[in-house]
């Protein structure tokens, strides 16, 4: 056993260690050594997802599965043809744990502003659902108003609480107004909202999630967040810029670190809760495109061995040891069949590591692959 599997399962000993029994901690890393060298495996339903009322999509920007196993899409309906929009279906979709529809809403309303580029969906430990918004895009061209704020929901579509306004955003140094978030995730512990605020600023910013006050914030690998222009060259080797490109995607792991993909860069970053660097890891950084890192999630299992990557720019879902930040697979090609990807843009994991896919720029579609098992690398 060499030395860095040797710590990554003593690390994992920690994490799953705490409140169980010695026979369950055995039996969890007889089953974490049994993986160690082995890759997920997955197979794609193209059966899923059914739409009803002969609806169709535009763009789905996201995806996330709640705590119940209900996923969640949120779709761009300016992004279809103004033709085709009779028969749109509403901007956010739910659907149970076996695939069946549950509820659909969303869209434009006088109590609140929402955003013109759909880009951000999550649902939080208290069933609030957060959409986030990324307008001025190349995709919608009817308008060119920021989305500069993050909204909040009930499940069924009632609105709740409004942060931040259209057009208001000053920069990396607001504290009140987001601009183009990506993405975000709530911290259960301390009711707190990270949010990957990466099209219009370079930063994570937390806030709380009852008030949105301001909390703290930082840019790559904890430095005070700033734009540069013009934004710096791509990089293949050496650490890559000291600022973020876009931050496109947030999680937060079981241990409490925070994991940032840095689209653009083709990076990962990893953060303390208080915005302390911790590493990086780069994935396929000499690919043809560098927007690897787009989308980020975990695998289920309780030391959450795997972080799954959206790529974007070059059609795969990567496979990456969240201990090491190092590649052990990937599956997708570029293409428009089923299990393959047109500009891969968020996924999911639900608790039985499922993974679901969504796709921007023609791709338009939700995709499910069922989790088959693990196997071992020759």
């Amino acid at each position: 056993m060499t030395r860095k599997r040797k710590a990554g399962l003593a690390a994992i000993a920690v994490v799953v260690g705490v409140g169980m029994s010695r026979a369950a901690m055995l039996q969890v890393m007889a089953q974490v050594t049994k993986s160690a060298d082995g890759v997920p495996t997955f197979q794609v339903d193209p059966a899923w997802p059914k739409l009803p009322n002969n609806w169709i999509m535009g763009d789905p920007g996201s995806v996330t599965v709640d705590r119940h196993d209900n996923v969640w899409v949120i779709q761009r309906p300016r992004t279809l043809p103004v033709e085709k929009r009779e028969r749109v279906a509403p901007p956010v979709l739910q659907f149970d744990k076996n695939g069946k529809f549950v509820r659909a809403w969303g869209g434009p309303s006088s109590s609140y502003e929402w955003p013109d580029n759909e880009h951000g969906i999550y649902v939080d430990f208290k069933d609030r659902v957060w959409i986030t918004g990324s307008n001025p895009s190349a995709q919608v061209k009817e308008t060119t108003r920021s989305d500069d704020m993050l909204l909040q929901f009930t499940p069924e579509g009632k609105f709740l609480k409004q942060f931040g306004h259209r057009d208001s955003s000053t920069g990396n140094t607001d504290t009140v107004n987001l601009s183009g978030p990506a993405d975000l995730v709530v911290y259960q512990k301390t009711n707190e909202v990270f949010v990957a605020d990466g099209y219009g600023n370079q930063r994570v910013i937390v806030l709380d999630a009852d008030t949105g006050a301001f909390k703290r914030m930082w840019g790559a690998f904890g430095n005070v967040p700033m734009k540069v222009t013009p934004a710096p060259a791509r990089t293949t080797e050496g650490p890559g810029p000291q600022q973020f490109g876009t931050v496109h995607a947030i999680k937060i792991s079981n241990d409490n670190l925070v994991y940032v993909g840095d689209r653009g860069n083709s990076r990962i970053q990893v953060f303390t809760l208080d915005g302390k660097y911790v590493k990086q890891g780069f994935v396929t950084r000499t690919a043809k495109s560098s927007s690897t890192t787009g989308g980020l999630a975990f695998s289920p299992d309780p030391q959450q061995q795997f972080i799954y990557t959206a790529d974007q720019g070059n059609g795969h879902v990567h496979i990456v040891n969240r201990q090491t930040l190092e590649e052990v697979g990937h599956f997708g090609e570029e293409g428009k069949a089923p299990g393959d990807f047109h500009a891969v843009h968020h996924l999911a994991t639900d608790s039985k590591g499922n993974i679901y896919t969504v796709e921007v720029q023609g791709g338009s579609r939700v995709q499910r692959f069922m989790f088959k098992g693990i196997k071992q690398r020759s």
